[in-house]
């Protein structure tokens, strides 16, 4: 950056663990435009290379700092990283993720043709193998995460939340920084908040990133039954933004603990389930690749719902999750 050029964006990238994935980010971050920006990198205990590899990328990259982040989890990290930006806009990003050579360019256009207050793409998914690449279309289809507009890769225009989010600084200084108590979901609570304030979310698809999902079917469990652990604290501080698409997993998982009680009723009760296994079988054959990924389909959709739907109950009975 030339001296007393303007800085536009601040990167904020928080990491644990990344040696297999840091080194394309900070190649992204340094040969993508603009060139006016600063990056932080916020390491919240890496036990790996990490930090060899953040240094050896120093020399080159002058805007390059390093936090270390003792809370370890997400919204933490960006909470340090956040006040110590200095760019008129905050980009955030993930380790694990793709970017667009104009990945940044196009933020910046998105901000400047809307006049959006938080903007970003929608989720685009890679996969490396056949549960990946299932995973990586169960979650962009309707019927394993209901209508939410981040996964609708066409989808242009005003929006609740986008994909890790870029944001202009001032956003922060009137919604305040993320809740520290949310280990996971931070992101949707602060853009439920922002926008309760009157703030404008925008999602545009020329803003490209590419996402690689879990690559098991326990990870990916885990995963939605943290997603749905946490969705409760978010939905009781903006309420405004409850959805059915928050509710129905918790209700099946509801149905399939009393099935056994409603079986002996009337066998009619077997119809629901019977009818989501079709549905399973049904999205499973449609998905692009081979019989393995095809298989693989069958159990995305149970861990994604039955994840979410148990964490869901779990956290609405206990008010303060954790992990």
């Amino acid at each position: 950056m030339k001296e007393n050029e303007p800085l536009h964006i601040s990167v904020i990238c928080p990491v644990l663990n990344e040696e297999q994935y840091l080194d394309a980010v900070l190649s992204f971050i340094s040969h993508a435009l603009p060139t006016s920006k600063e990056c932080f990198i916020i390491d919240g205990g890496s036990t790996d290379n990490t930090k060899d590899i953040f240094q050896s990328w120093q020399s080159q990259m002058p805007n390059l700092y390093w936090l270390d982040n003792p809370h370890k989890f997400v919204p933490f990290a960006l909470n340090l990283a956040i006040p110590k930006c200095k760019g008129s806009f905050i980009v955030r990003l993930d380790a694990h993720s793709e970017y667009a050579s104009d990945y940044f360019e196009q933020i910046l256009n998105t901000f400047k043709e809307t006049n959006a207050d938080i903007v970003g793409g929608p989720t685009r998914t890679k996969g490396k193998t056949a549960f990946q690449k299932a995973v990586a279309q169960a979650i962009c289809n309707p019927f394993a995460i209901g209508n939410s507009k981040v996964h609708d890769i066409d989808y242009r225009g005003y929006t609740d939340s986008v994909t890790f989010g870029a944001w202009r600084r001032d956003v922060f200084e009137a919604a305040g920084l993320f809740d520290e108590t949310l280990l996971r979901n931070q992101d949707d609570e602060f853009h439920y908040r922002a926008k309760s304030l009157g703030f404008s979310v925008y999602q545009s698809p020329d803003i490209k990133l590419y996402y690689y999902p879990r690559g098991s079917a326990k990870g990916l469990f885990r995963q939605y039954y943290q997603y749905g652990l946490f969705k409760p604290a978010v939905l009781r501080k903006v309420k405004s933004e409850i959805k059915l698409r928050h509710l129905v997993p918790s209700l099946f998982v509801i149905y399939l603990l009393l099935l056994a009680i409603f079986v002996q009723l009337s066998l009619l009760f077997l119809l629901p389930l019977l009818f989501y296994l079709s549905f399973i079988v049904l999205q499973s054959l449609k998905m692009e690749g081979g019989g393995e990924v095809k298989l693989s389909g069958l159990v995305t959709f149970p861990c994604i719902h039955i994840g979410y739907g148990i964490g869901f109950i779990m956290g609405t009975v206990n008010k303060n999750p954790t992990l």
